[in-house]
């Protein structure tokens, strides 16, 4: 018994002694643990490293066949994925008509572009003026003339390049894009700028969406008309219109197709000739398209100077011979002759074929709508998605009007245009309905748009997006401390380090009570004896 309480203290003394120090220890470490994660974490989120602007400029030159517009861009120096964060930074039209009508005096074309490049100029700070590339793309309107009369095109592009050689911009030259490319470059820009293709993380990093549906693209242009959507995986790479786009990293499957003289300027001529075919007289005809009370007269020539007419005139044509037209607001009567402008018998698939005998798949999804459908759809006063039925109303309202009355219901009024848009109405419906095969149910799926954010939906801005995959990468702007997997991999060590001394501590504390508790039980029973 005296040996007993002789060495208990003693062994006491120890047991604290060895408990003690691990204690400490595991202590020390976990306060060194916490300090680590939110001193790291603290530094990642608020000292991040702005380098100096390293901000690189492009321009475009949207050469259509009824304008030009220019457009700025700009995206940071560093790329993502090869391919660069492009925004649109200014937009400027050029005064008067496109490109292709300089075909006689290609020498003028220099003057219409002064002053949207005097603008241009003002939008770049002058020490990158030599490094900004600029690039203009000619659309459906110079393929026409290429075709028509290819000694006048090509004088038309050699007087652009002789104005852009003394410009202080890198010029990389002007071509004509195909119809292809241009329905493919209108997808992109359509997905770029709903954030299709990229999105911010939480550590402000560009990453691909997960999960996001493509959007598919419809175009009317002034002389041809696009269709792009992504196309199911299992069909044929073979199968005429489809391709494959790489971008940011991923390849998409697109069907594509571009059909010119579809666009709104030359259908409309198209149908004006018919008119003149069908009629008994050659020199006064009924339009159902135009409105009541109104007459437009016309040379010969403006309907029969395109290649889209040529087979269309009559045999006696004088270009100077004038024809008028005079408005009768037909609307049953302008649906039903508008048909006849496409021919829908030539599918022998209706499933898989739009007019014409081309093959289209089957459209899916959603749908953005832009250039002469927006235009068009917001002189019927809609915009953004709508009803098939809402879309037929809204024509028959607007082409019953009276000639007199459409100043009262256009918010600008152009008589070129506003002549035009119960026409117009009529051509997107047959074109969409029953050329691109969209029902009551999928209708509502077609946004039509004109921008998104400060950007304008022009195949312009896909145009560009491909280029930046040829201009090298550079710095990023923002410099973070540590690269996310180096973070997050600091993050997870020390925080597994802290959970274990945590553990380890409370481990300490339960061993520690349970040997108290035998103790004190122990001396109960010393006592006693």
């Amino acid at each position: 018994m005296f040996t007993v309480l002789t060495r208990q203290p003693c062994e006491q003394a120890g047991l604290k002694a060895l408990s003690r120090t691990p204690a400490i220890v595991a202590l020390v470490v976990l306060l060194v643990s916490v300090v680590v994660l939110v001193a790291i974490t603290l530094i990642q989120i608020h000292q991040k490293e702005v380098l100096p602007p390293g901000l690189k400029y492009g321009i475009v030159l949207d050469a259509g066949s009824s304008r030009t517009t220019v457009y700025v861009y700009q995206w940071p120096a560093e790329k993502e994925n090869n391919t660069g964060v492009v925004s649109q930074t200014f937009r400027c039209s050029v005064r008067g008509s496109g490109i292709s009508s300089y075909g006689n005096n290609p020498q003028d074309v220099p003057k219409a572009f002064e002053d949207c490049m005097q603008k241009v100029k003002l939008q770049i700070p002058a020490q990158l003026h030599g490094s900004t590339r600029i690039h203009l793309g000619a659309t459906a309107g110079m393929r026409l003339l290429r075709s028509q009369n290819e000694t006048a095109a090509n004088e038309v592009l050699a007087s652009i390049q002789n104005y852009f050689k003394s410009q202080p911009f890198d010029f990389r030259g002007a071509q004509i894009i195909s119809g292809q490319e241009e329905g493919v470059y209108g997808w992109i820009t359509a997905n770029y700028l709903m954030g299709n293709f990229l999105e911010k993380n939480l550590w402000r990093m560009w990453v691909h969406p997960h999960g996001v549906e493509t959007t598919g693209a419809l175009d009317l242009g002034g002389a041809s008309t696009q269709i792009s959507f992504a196309a199911e995986e299992k069909v044929g790479l073979n199968t005429s219109g489809l391709m494959q786009v790489s971008l940011y990293g991923y390849v998409y499957t697109l069907y594509t197709h571009s059909f010119q003289c579809y666009g709104r300027n030359e259908a409309e001529k198209r149908f004006l000739a018919r008119l003149l075919q069908n009629s008994p007289t050659k020199t006064d005809l009924i339009n159902p398209c135009y409105p009541r009370n109104y007459t437009a007269t016309f040379p010969m020539s403006h309907i029969f100077n395109s290649l889209c007419t040529a087979d269309l005139s009559p045999a006696s044509y004088h270009p100077d011979d004038i024809i008028a037209f005079e408005g009768t607001g037909d609307p049953l009567l302008c649906r039903e002759k508008v048909a006849f402008l496409f021919d829908f018998k030539a599918c022998q698939d209706p499933e898989a074929c739009s007019f014409d005998g081309v093959y289209q798949p089957k459209v899916k999804g959603p749908f953005v709508a832009f250039a002469g459908f927006y235009y068009t759809a917001s002189a019927l006063n809609l915009s953004g998605s709508f009803s098939l039925d809402i879309f037929n109303s809204s024509t028959w309202n607007f082409c019953s009007q009276n000639w007199s009355q459409l100043p009262l219901l256009l918010p600008r009024f152009d008589e070129e245009y506003a002549r035009s848009y119960c026409f117009s109405a009529h051509y997107i419906y047959h074109l969409l309905v029953n050329g691109y095969k969209f029902t009551e149910e999928t209708w509502p799926q077609i946004h039509f748009k004109k921008e998104v954010g400060n950007s304008s939906i022009a195949w312009s801005l896909g145009y560009m997006l491909s280029l930046t995959n040829q201009i090298p990468a550079e710095s990023p702007l923002i410099h973070l401390p540590m690269q996310p997997r180096v973070f997050v991999g600091i993050l997870s060590f020390f925080a597994g380090v802290a959970l274990l001394c945590l553990a380890f501590l409370v481990y300490l504390c339960t061993v520690s009570r349970i040997h108290r508790s035998s103790q004190h039980a122990f001396d109960h029973t010393v006592d006693s004896e």
